[in-house]
Order: structure tokens, then sequence, then C-alpha cells
């Protein structure tokens, strides 16, 4: 049998296909049910048709969340639904076990996957990774309400009482600049040159005593969703906007939001006045001070070497292969202004 990891993503999604209808045996959906690809990404997550119910299921790549920690994410969701804030995500689906995710063998995949199931959730993303904000109504607008919402869930986590054997990953300085960043050595992407590479090493090292000082304190650090993108955000019809797609949750700092939902307009005409947007939708619920403000160039250029790790690592990705030209050209940008900070 030919390996998973050599099939073209074409294929690979049909034998995860296959996994997923396996996996709707543990739930109270038809077996025969239609299944449709919506991503194939990170995840791959299939679009469950059930007469007219309609469920999205997260088929999760492999190796990446164990299994306290996927259940700890669906844990947090369900709390933020419940919570007295006006967040709302998808909700969870219980198998037939009462559980809150499956864990799914089939032969023509590996290794045993992660399934969850959510609700379905209506609206239009305001943007995508590969085209910026470019996407449904007015982006200034939209990002007033993601600064509310990401206030909001900061405001929510900082007073949370964990449940027992919460577990999630740290976006923090190793998971930054250490020897072996979450994702991935950015310094090994062969598409940057040598002065490239140099300039990056120069200004982790100034990052370094930078995030010392500017400590953890719960104003600043706590649980993140940490990929804010803008096609984690969908606009419905009555422009609410709603939170999907939490696996990058973890603890980090609270700038690290605003980096990673503007990092695609860094260098657009209309970039400042997103920024402007959305800190005025998230003082609006919770405060944020200059001193934290004054730190954004700095978690730019932190997810920026995320970003440069995450191609690295994921070369085959369609999206990959698309965003490395921008992230060469733009991260040492964001290093040098970072640089010329202080």
């Amino acid at each position: 049998m030919t390996d998973f990891y050599q099939l073209i993503p074409e294929q690979q999604t049909l034998q995860l296909e296959l996994l997923a209808r396996v996996a709707l045996q543990h739930y109270d959906i038809s077996n025969d049910a239609q299944i449709k690809l919506i991503k194939h990404r990170e995840n791959t997550v299939f679009e469950i048709i059930d007469g007219n119910e309609r469920y999205a299921m997260r088929v999760h790549r492999a190796n990446y969340h164990t299994d306290a920690a996927l259940r700890s994410e669906l844990q947090w969701m369900t709390a933020l639904n419940e919570s007295d804030y006006l967040i709302s995500t998808p909700k969870i689906i219980p198998s037939h076990e009462g559980e809150l995710m499956q864990v799914v063998s089939v032969e023509g995949v590996p290794e045993p996957r992660q399934v969850d199931i959510l609700s379905w959730v209506d609206g239009a993303p305001i943007g995508t990774i590969e085209s910026g904000g470019s996407g449904v109504g007015d982006a200034v607008e939209n990002y007033f309400q993601v600064g509310e919402l990401i206030a909001q869930m900061h405001s929510f986590t900082q007073q949370w009482s964990l449940p027992e054997g919460f577990e999630r990953h740290a976006w923090d300085e190793k998971a930054f600049i250490g020897d072996q960043p979450l994702w991935g050595k950015y310094w090994q992407l062969t598409e940057l040159n040598e002065q490239q590479c140099e300039l990056l090493f120069r200004a982790a090292y100034k990052a370094q005593s930078d995030l010392a000082e500017f400590g953890k304190e719960n104003d600043r650090y706590g649980l993140i969703h940490a990929d804010s993108l803008p096609e984690n955000f969908l606009l419905d019809n009555d422009g609410s906007i709603r939170v999907i797609d939490f696996d990058d949750g973890g603890f980090g700092w609270h700038m690290f939001e605003f980096a990673t939902a503007l990092f695609f307009h860094f260098g657009t005409e209309n970039f400042d006045d997103l920024l402007s947007a959305m800190v005025e939708g998230y003082r609006k619920h919770r405060e944020l001070s200059d001193e934290q403000l004054n730190k954004f160039t700095l978690f730019m250029f932190l997810r920026g070497l995320t970003y440069l790790g995450w191609v690295h690592t994921r070369k085959e990705t369609i999206t990959a292969i698309e965003v490395t030209p921008l992230l060469v050209e733009q991260v040492p940008k964001l290093a040098a202004a970072y640089l010329a900070e202080n």
C-alpha cells in the first residue's frame, strides 16, 4: 500500500472520508449521512448532512494534541458558550458514550485519529489566510467586533477555574525562540538567505530579554485563541461574528492575538485603520495598557517566526506554497522594524 503521506491531497482526503464514515457509528447521526470535504489543511474538516441537520466533523492531524489537550479545548469552548459573555462558538456534539471526542482507526490511514463533531455555524469568513481580510462586509467594523470578542474571551479565561486535568500548550518564549520552536525551526527554511537569518537571530535575541521584562501577569498573559485569523471569524446575516477553530489555543500573551489577526494585513494601506479598530473594540470591554500595545511590533515579529517555521515543516501544502514568498519578504522587515524601535 502506498504511504499515506506520499499520496496527493485528494487521495488523502478520500481515505480520511472513509475514517469519517466509521466515526459516525459513535454518534446519533445516520451512517448514510452525506459527507462533504470543507478543508484539508491542518485538520481535515467535513460537513455532515443528515436530513435537515448539518454538522462539522474535524478529523485531527496525528500527534499534534494529546487526548487530554483536545478534551480541554472542547471543555473551554463549552464553557465560553455557557458563560455570560457574548461569545458564540460551535457546540460540541457528544458521542453515544457521552464523550466529547472519539479516537478512530481505519486501514488506509496509518495512525488512529481523534475525531469530534461540532454544530454547524452559518456565516461567511471575514477573510482568508491567503487573501488577508478581503472578505465579507466592512473590514474596519469587522475588526472592531473581533477586538470585542477577543477582549471578552480574555476576561472570561482570566476568571475561569480550569477543569481538573486541563492541558494546553504554551505560546511562550520557548515556543517562539527556543531551540525547539512549537511550529518548527524557522532558520531551516531554505528560502531564507544568510543575511535574513542573521537579522532574524538578532531580533530573536533581543526578544528574549524583552519578553522576560514584559512578564506574564494575568493582565497580559493567559489562555488565548491564538489563531485569530480572518477565516476563523464568521460574519452572520445579523452582523454578529462567531468564533471557530480553537485548535491552536493555549497559554500565551494577549498581544499575540492582535498580531495573529492582523499579520497578513502588514504592509497594506488599511493596516493602521484595522489595528485601531481592533484596539478600540478590545478597550470597549477590557483594559489594554499602552505598555502592552507598545509591544505590538515585537509580537508581529514573533508571529512571523512561527509562520516561517510552519511553512518549513509543511512545504507540501498549498498554503505553504502560496504564502512562503510573502513571509520571506515580510518577516525580515518586521525584524528590522522591531530592532529599530529601541
